[in-house]
């Protein structure tokens, strides 16, 4: 029990050491960039139908499909553990070949 209590005082002292340092370390007076609500990079008080680059768009899709692709293929590991693996394997590949083609297809 008292090892229990000695962590966490020890810890709760720890954290307030930190927190009074990042008070005392933190930059107090920030500038017009930080001190804007919008981060993306555009002017704020310009028009909104700014035009955005088509590469844009193409990243952003290739970056959800290939989200799409890792959140399909994480169970794969409890998927070989069936009673057939090799169809698991097969439709594995098969989704892995289509992606590598779409990707080969969009860098062209």
């Amino acid at each position: 029990m008292n090892m229990i209590m000695f962590m966490l005082t020890a810890s709760l002292v720890l954290s307030m050491l930190l927190t009074a340092l990042n008070f005392l370390l933190a930059q107090t007076n920030p500038d017009s960039e930080k001190l804007s609500p919008y981060e993306c990079g555009f002017d704020p008080l310009g028009s909104a139908r700014l035009p955005f680059s088509i590469r844009f768009f193409l990243v952003a899709i290739l970056f959800l499909l290939f989200d799409l692709e890792i959140a399909l293929l994480l169970p794969l590991p409890w998927a070989t553990q069936l009673q057939s693996p090799t169809t698991t394997l097969t439709w594995t590949s098969i989704l892995i070949l289509i992606l590598t083609l779409g990707l080969i297809y969009e860098w062209k």
